[in-house]
């Protein structure tokens, strides 16, 4: 329905829209805002308004961090060494661990220092915190440094006793290209019960023959000396429980110093031969004849008679007592004059 001019309102509306005007006014009259809608309506705009402002800032800060702290921590994990520390990667260790937890460093010292504020002492307690749990000494003996025992200990198992350990002995291999000798001794638990052998025992050594008693000594094995077909001393063990039947071993190595002097002496002599040294008889000249000349006896050859050289005869016998006082192993190595033997600590029996 079209309107012209004369059917506008005085505010510019058409008929129509002003009674639609009136009935939605009429519909609404009853209506009223509780009090304080307004006032309420000027805090809350802003205060949401904030809130959107704070959440778009948070997650702009997290995409930094992570932008920042992953190729740190990468970097942290590629890298080598027991000493890396990993505060360098943006709080890598409360991301790992949380904040009462370091990481340990070779020495024992902590890097948390959340909770403990400062360094442990460097390798104070260690002995402890390696043993704890599971019972094992970290010494396998004189003279061979601390390697980690590989196997178990557990508490309550009483030493071996003499009546509990035999022998079947010790055994040599032939010797090297440099003369070197390696053998083993073995004992076993030949009781019913377990026991547990914490060291090997006690060499010695007895010169035979032509072996000169002054220049044979024994020594304990360690890295770099000159039994080098031994284990390596970190497979010693400071204590090793036996089962019925199960045994161990301890290794050694004749390293010889010296050969054996030789025995045998060069002899000569003459059978029907003329005097070495033969002089002949003066000739006497007379005028116009000559009488003749003696030659001073018949020429021939000397037999010279040599003896081969022979190689003395000595030898060395090894022999290992369990730490027990019993029982003993014995081995003879010959053609053994001069040298050390090197004998390992427990090792565990095959």
């Amino acid at each position: 329905m079209n309107h012209g001019p004369d059917d506008q309102g005085p505010e510019g509306f058409d008929s129509d829209e002003l009674a639609l005007r009136r009935m939605l006014h009429h519909a609404v009259e009853e209506i009223e805002p509780r009090e304080g809608t307004l006032d309420h309506l000027r805090r809350a705009v802003p205060a949401r308004r904030a809130r959107k402002r704070q959440a778009l800032v948070g997650a702009a800060a997290a995409v930094l961090f992570v932008g920042t702290a992953v190729p740190a921590l990468v970097h942290v994990s590629n890298a080598t060494g027991s000493n890396v520390n990993s505060s360098n990667a943006g709080h890598g260790e409360q991301a790992q661990g949380g904040a009462g937890q370091g990481k340990e460093t070779e020495g024992g010292e902590s890097t948390s220092g959340a909770t403990s504020g400062k360094a442990e002492d460097k390798g104070k307690g260690n002995e402890k915190d390696e043993d704890k749990g599971n019972g094992t000494s970290t010494g396998p003996g004189a003279g061979s440094g601390s390697p980690t025992d590989p196997l178990a200990t557990p508490a309550g198992v009483a030493a071996c006793t003499a009546a509990q350990l035999g022998t079947s002995g010790g055994t040599t291999d032939l010797p090297d290209s440099s003369g070197t000798v390696y053998g083993t001794f073995t004992f076993s638990n030949v009781s019913t019960a377990d026991c547990t052998v914490s060291g090997p025992g006690s060499v010695a050594l007895a010169a035979g023959g032509a072996a000169d008693g002054s220049k044979i000594s024994q020594a304990r094995h360690a890295a770099g000396d000159a039994a080098v077909g031994l284990p390596d001393p970190s497979q010693e063990l400071g204590a090793l429980v036996l089962k019925p039947g199960d045994s161990y071993q301890v290794k050694f190595a004749w390293v010889p110093s010296e050969t054996c002097p030789s025995t045998g002496t060069n002899n000569g002599g003459g059978t029907g031969g003329p005097d070495p040294s033969p002089t002949p008889t003066p000739t006497e000249n007379t005028t116009g004849t000559t009488e003749g000349t003696s030659t001073g006896g018949d020429t021939g050859t000397s037999t010279q008679l040599m003896t081969e050289d022979t190689t003395a005869d000595g030898s060395v016998t090894i022999s290992l007592t369990a730490e027990t006082g019993a029982p003993t192993a014995s081995v003879t190595v010959s053609n053994a004059c001069a040298g050390v033997v090197y004998w390992t600590g427990v090792l565990q029996g095959v």
